[in-house]
């Protein structure tokens, strides 16, 4: 049976590309993973100019897919790292 996770990834643009800087678990759920993507500041309006970019990823058997993209500034990042904080938190102690 194949195992899915699913996981919000934050990438900041460098001369070389995009780069990962952070992924938090977000469950196994893709109805919570997605509630919790969902509730996110930010603009899915990603172009040229963006800096930080926001993915919701689901992998299976350690495959990565891309479900969602958005953008934000960095002010939005730092309420989006609470939000799922908060939420991870809630998954992983109040679940079961």
């Amino acid at each position: 049976m194949k195992e899915t996770i699913f996981y919000i990834l934050i990438n900041i643009k460098t001369a070389g590309g995009f780069e990962s800087v952070g992924k938090f678990y977000v469950g196994d759920d893709r109805k919570i993973a997605a509630s919790i993507f969902n509730r996110l500041q930010g603009t899915p309006d990603v172009d040229e100019k963006t800096i930080l970019t926001i993915d919701l990823v689901e992998t299976v058997d350690d495959l990565p897919v891309n479900m969602k993209m958005i953008t934000c500034t960095l002010k939005e990042l730092g309420e989006n790292c609470k939000i799922i904080v908060r939420e991870g938190f809630k998954l992983l102690n109040l679940s079961e």
